[in-house]
């Protein structure tokens, strides 16, 4: 999983509450098993009409958010189902960091796994990004993960809180193979106790 520590972007405003996963990658579009190409899916009954032509009134087809790299939005976002795939819907087209007061629990955690990073502000701060977003064409923000700190156009750094076992996930790159396999030893020496005339061999991804 590649590391996050520094990253900036457009801000894309999706100001709608309560998105659930359905919304976020209709069930129709999880038969598929990998992870890659799920961005055309992605909010596909927001985004599309049924003949599959664009909804011009839809944020994600702005011309101006066009290159967005940061999703802002509104209160519990990604409620709902468990499906994991709507994280990779977002972080394949394009958003490896979401702003919002709350979101989903599995759906926050399902974040994390997959190297997005989700960022919980109040709502006086969201209202005030909302609003800035709105009013500049090509807004963007610059997020230190390390430092965790979002850095405003006008130089203003805004703090936010993240789990430290989270942030070093992030900042290492490290998904749940990952943290497995660094007790890779101590597994290889379990197993030999237990089939000591067999050859051990832990596989990586």
């Amino acid at each position: 999983m590649e590391p996050l520590r520094h990253y900036e972007g457009i801000v894309v405003p999706l100001d709608r509450i309560n998105v659930d996963t359905d919304q976020i990658i209709p069930k129709q579009f999880l038969k598929r098993i990998d992870r890659t190409d799920f961005s055309q899916y992605l909010f596909y009954d927001w985004r599309f009409h049924r003949d599959g032509d664009s909804k011009s009134d839809f944020i994600l087809n702005y011309p101006r958010y066009k290159n967005g790299k940061i999703l802002l939005t509104r209160e519990n976002f990604g409620c709902g189902s468990s499906r994991e795939h709507a994280v990779w819907a977002l972080r394949d087209y394009g958003f490896r960091v979401l702003i919002a007061p709350s979101y989903g629990d599995i759906f926050y955690n399902n974040c994390f796994k997959n190297g997005t990073l989700p960022i919980t502000l109040d709502d006086a701060l969201v209202n005030r990004l909302f609003k800035e977003v709105e009013e500049q064409v090509g807004y963007t923000l610059e997020i230190d993960l390390e430092k965790q700190t979002i850095v405003k156009l006008d130089g203003e750094k805004v703090p936010f809180e993240i789990d430290s076992f989270r942030k070093k996930c992030l900042l290492e790159g490290l998904d749940d193979i990952s943290l497995t396999l660094q007790h890779e030893d101590k597994i290889r020496s379990h197993e030999m106790k237990l089939y000591p005339f067999q050859r051990v061999e832990v596989r990586r991804p």
